[in-house]
């Protein structure tokens, strides 16, 4: 009898397509999501549409419901984490939990790259709450309660989960266009405004890596009670990276360095160098490749996929780039300014 899999979330990105890898691998696959993005996935799909975040609708929807594993891409508290712990406790041989390299970027006193073992110790305080990084610190400690809950629960009752930690994900289907801003911000062949600090290095997976990564734990179920990091090998500078992808482009990369401050106050930030903020981790990837036999896919070989995807695309002009021209009104005024 196939494994029955039941993913929550599934259409937007990476469920995307590992919903396709497990259809085509005979797993009896149901999708668990509000059902508002549309999608091409297999008919064959079971689909249950939910709110997440309203804890009745979940337990009528899995009322009566088993499945082997459960893999879950939009769990984002520790509200919605002991309504997922009181539905599967003994009913699920393994939960597989998308979580965030953004739980160390709220620890004070770490340096990249961030080690499974950082996890605990001191927590930075709140930033101002009505700002970008208070959004972002938000997150990272809501991710922190997701996983202090599932060990906890792991520790009473041995529930089976696994927490894959990701950096920044590079895929075709990333729903902010992170990645497609610098490629059409280089396409375009003006130059990228880039702010003066933090020069942090980056750190990325590729998409289809994760979903791979997924796929072998669900084979496997390898991993039960831990926290991994899932990242590529390679760290580098925000510099470096675009002259990498100009590379592969064909195109030259030229960057105006100007204060963060002043790119934030006149709304560029993060949309120009959505890159370079401070709230991009940087991971070790050593314990997954040694504990669980994963390999990475290079990131000059993940970008010119990338890259090939874009060429080939007539893909519309995201939000993010809608304030292009005052950049590059921007840019030049900084360019005649004196000493510059």
């Amino acid at each position: 009898m196939a494994k029955r899999i039941l993913i929550i979330g599934g259409t937007r990105n990476m469920g995307y397509y590992l919903s396709q890898r497990l259809v085509a691998a005979g797993y009896d696959l149901t999708l668990l999501n509000r059902g508002i993005t549309r999608d091409d996935l297999p008919p064959s799909i079971h689909r249950l549409h939910v709110d997440r975040s309203n804890h009745q609708q979940m337990r009528r929807a899995l009322q009566g419901k088993r499945f082997d594993v459960a893999v879950d891409f939009v769990l984002y508290n520790g509200d919605e984490t002991r309504t997922v712990i009181e539905l599967f406790r003994d009913r699920i041989e393994h939960y597989i939990a998308l979580s965030s390299g953004q739980v160390y970027l709220v620890r004070e006193g770490l340096t990249r790259p961030f080690r499974e073992s950082d996890y605990d110790g001191e927590l930075m305080p709140a930033p101002e709450e009505i700002s970008y990084a208070y959004e972002e610190w938000r997150y990272g400690m809501q991710k922190r309660e997701v996983e202090d809950e599932l060990l906890a629960e792991h520790a009473r009752s041995g529930f089976p989960f696994t927490a894959l930690r990701l950096p920044m994900v590079n895929s075709p289907r990333d729903p902010y266009n992170r990645l497609y801003n610098y490629y059409l911000r280089l396409r375009d062949g003006g130059p990228i405004l880039a702010p003066d600090e933090p020069n942090y290095v980056l750190n990325h997976v590729d998409g289809q890596d994760v979903v791979k990564a997924i796929a072998d734990l669900i084979d496997s179920g390898a991993g039960k009670g831990k926290a991994y990091n899932i990242a590529q090998d390679e760290h580098i500078s925000h510099a470096d990276f675009l002259m990498a992808l100009a590379e592969i482009m064909g195109a030259e990369a030229r960057t105006v360095t100007a204060n963060r401050g002043d790119l934030v106050a006149n709304g560029f930030l993060p949309d120009c160098a959505p890159f370079s903020e401070r709230w991009m981790s940087a991971l070790d990837n050593r314990r997954s490749k040694v504990e669980l036999g994963l390999s990475y896919t290079p990131l000059a070989e993940s970008l010119k996929g990338l890259v090939e995807y874009y060429d080939a695309q007539l893909l519309p002009q995201p939000l993010t780039y809608r304030r292009r021209r005052a950049e590059l009104q921007y840019a030049k005024g900084l360019a005649l300014q004196p000493g510059s």
